[in-house]
């Protein structure tokens, strides 16, 4: 369903504290849903109708009773209006609870569309876990608003408001006492629901760092068993557990104070309408048939009065977790995507020379960036990435060279200079346009719970199975697939926790490569690969460098030696550019990064036979 960021919560202000602007905050969210809200509140009132109803029968029958006439057709319409009651009600409570469960579901949708949109930036000031709890605690605890409060709140005061008029009929000086007892009982939770949102919004915002801090664990467990830290780590997230008790315990302190005041309402009441009503009928100033009457009038008053305080106090918690969700919504997210078909494997590629009128398919020009604006990382570098060729980037840590790959995939944009994809500007493109071009294979190779083939086909979920095998060949994948039951169809385990970190890596190579994409960026691919490996890597990404721009990460002689042109980052700045030997003669900063053995010697490589031959070359029509 299409809504605009307009229509979803927006963060709570100090207007939002009253009670009142409480419940019409939590009217909007029902937007979309008022027939449903309508047809529930008008089965529910009918309901409360024929419940009200009851009494008056009752005294009927009473009455009746003491004049010794029959009862039978009385009693009849008495059970038919409680069968009645009872089923219109259920009727009601369910339409209630699939509107709650159809907002939910319209704001998790919203939810889970913007935070997979974010900007990237976001990502670096909010923990992971903590939105995602947005999605599932919060949105839980809204759900039993709109489902259940909003419309609690609106019947409970009609049929109070009924009770009340015919209570007033039957006896108004035992309904004066009754409301001077709920009056009492009104001023104490009013004074307690400031306390009761105020604390529910600490517990919603615990619960989410403590999902933060669990995630930050588990996805590190290794290093913290290593290190013995486990005591630490339940102690950092006992701290979280802690701050949610203490919140959770005042929440249920208040919310406790107003059971009191409720029981004080309804029992009080009950209690004063029996003594004087008794009195009363002792001194004929009401039959016994009006006792009955407006004593089961005032069970009745307790029921609607009780639902409006909870759904009061229900609405004041849920503001808080409605703050939390509209602060979510707000945050910054990219543009929306336009409608494009779906992206299939590309059967042709570009097979002439490339020649001197051909653009770049990538070009930076005196582009500057920073994550922090008064941090630059990048400070007007300037260089080009070829089609059909392949390039290195090689400079120490923290020169830019992850900063260059992720200005490429569009996850930041740059503070200046130019962007150029195949010599269009990258500002004249969307960002889909962009990462259609291009695959990725990081340092963090990401590989997802499921099987083999779904995390190849990732990018690609219509591949043919020829393209496939191919990859698969390609990545040196064959081994894994006949290893694992079922092989393609055999699952990986959360994060591929079955595999090892170079099979990871190659299983991140072959999602690249079956996308055949016109720029393919390689984050220090051979980190994790065996010599052997590494060799015949190093022949695959030759082989790919024939159909697309290969832009590599390196810091291994073995990847750059093969390169068409290094480039040498410095302190965020492109200092040199050409072949490995020109390099070697030319830069200093280069035979530093070869002296200081962050480039290996050739001289350690093995000699062995190269293993072309294990690799079918990516070909046009392949």
């Amino acid at each position: 369903m299409t809504e605009t960021v307009a229509d979803q919560p927006q963060p709570a202000t100090e207007d939002d504290r009253s009670t009142r602007a409480a419940v019409a905050t939590m009217y909007r969210l029902t937007d979309g849903h008022r027939t449903s809200a309508l047809v529930a509140t008008a089965l529910t009132l009918v309901a409360s109708a024929l419940g009200l109803a009851q009494p008056l029968v009752a005294k009927q029958v009473v009455d009746a009773s003491g004049r010794g006439q029959v009862l039978g057709p009385l009693l009849l319409l008495l059970a038919a209006l409680f069968v009645t009651e009872a089923a219109t009600g259920a009727m009601g409570r369910f339409v209630l609870e699939r509107m709650g469960e159809r907002v939910v579901r319209q704001l998790r949708h919203s939810l889970v569309g913007r935070l997979l949109r974010l900007e990237m930036r976001e990502y670096d000031k909010h923990r992971s876990a903590d939105l995602i709890s947005r999605v599932t605690t919060d949105t839980t605890l809204l759900r039993e608003v709109v489902s259940q409060a909003l419309v609690d709140l609106v019947t409970g005061t009609l049929v109070a408001a009924g009770a009340i008029v015919l209570m007033l009929w039957i006896d108004p000086l035992l309904l004066l006492l009754v409301a001077a007892t709920v009056a009492v009982a009104a001023v104490i939770v009013i004074s307690l629901l400031k306390g009761i949102r105020a604390a529910s919004e600490r517990m919603q915002t615990s619960i989410g760092a403590i999902a933060a801090d669990l995630e930050r664990a588990l996805g590190a467990l290794p290093m913290v068993r290593v290190h013995r830290a486990e005591d630490r780590e339940a102690a950092r997230i006992g701290e979280c557990v802690e701050s949610a008790y203490s919140a959770g315990v005042r929440t249920a302190k208040l919310a406790s104070l107003m059971s009191p005041a409720v029981e004080l309402a309804v029992q009080g009441s009950f209690l004063i309408v029996l003594v004087i009503g008794g009195l009363r009928v002792s001194t004929d100033a009401n039959s016994l048939g009006d006792l009955v009457a407006f004593l089961l009038y005032a069970s009745y008053l307790a029921l609607p009065l009780s639902s409006v305080f909870r759904a009061v106090g229900l609405i004041q918690r849920g503001m808080g977790a409605y703050q939390r969700i509209g602060q979510a919504l707000c945050l910054p997210a990219e543009p929306a995507r336009t409608h494009m078909p779906a992206v299939r494997p590309r059967t042709r590629v570009l097979t002439r020379p490339a020649g001197p009128q051909e653009k770049p398919a990538l070009a930076l020009e005196d582009l500057t960036f920073g994550y922090d604006p008064d941090r630059p990382v990048l400070r007007g570098i300037s260089f080009t990435a070829p089609h059909r060729s392949q390039t290195a980037l090689v400079g120490r840590s923290g020169a830019g060279k992850s900063t260059v790959f992720a200005l490429a995939a569009r996850f930041y944009e740059p503070d200046g200079g130019l962007l150029l994809f195949d010599g269009r500007p990258a500002t004249e493109l969307s960002r889909e346009e962009c990462r259609s071009r291009i695959a990725i294979v990081d340092q963090n190779t990401h590989v997802v719970h499921g099987t083999l083939r779904a995390n190849i086909t990732y990018a690609q979920p219509h591949a043919s199975e020829a393209e496939i095998e191919r990859v698969v060949e390609l990545a040196q994948l064959s081994d894994v697939a006949a290893r694992l039951p079922g092989g393609l169809s055999g699952m990986l385990g959360e994060r591929g926790g079955t595999l090892s970190g170079g099979e990871r890596q190659r299983v991140a190579l072959a999602r690249a490569l079956l996308a055949r994409p016109s720029l393919l960026l390689l984050d220090e691919p051979t980190s994790h690969l065996d010599a052997v490996n590494e060799t015949a890597l190093t022949a695959v990404m030759r082989d790919a460098a024939q159909e697309c721009a290969v832009l590599v990460i390196a810091h291994r002689l073995s990847t750059v030696q093969h390169a068409d042109r290094i480039v040498v980052l410095d302190r965020g700045t492109a200092v040199a550019c050409g072949p490995h030997e020109e390099l070697l003669a030319t830069s200093p900063v280069y035979r530093e990064l070869a002296a200081g053995q962050i480039l290996r010697p050739a001289t350690t490589r093995s000699t062995g036979p190269h293993p072309t031959h294990a690799y079918r070359p990516l070909r046009p029509g392949r």
